[in-house]
């Protein structure tokens, strides 16, 4: 497998986990006593992943020069 395949698959995965996570939240957040804690480590993590997301797009899309 070539790096940029892996590339591609990881960020693949990456963005899998990361509607994973936004769809976690959205059902901790609609509960009445939902888990304030749970709740913001998966926000961080979320944006944890949609940061490693942007690194990985970055990785495969080639430099524009000017």
């Amino acid at each position: 497998m070539t790096e940029q395949a892996e590339l591609e698959t990881e960020l693949a995965r990456l963005k899998q986990e990361h509607r994973d996570l936004d769809m976690a939240i959205d059902a901790l957040e609609s509960m009445i006593a939902g888990d304030q804690l749970q709740l913001q480590r998966l926000k961080k993590r979320k944006l944890a992943l949609k940061d490693q997301i942007i690194r990985l797009e970055d990785q495969l899309t080639p430099d524009i020069i000017a």
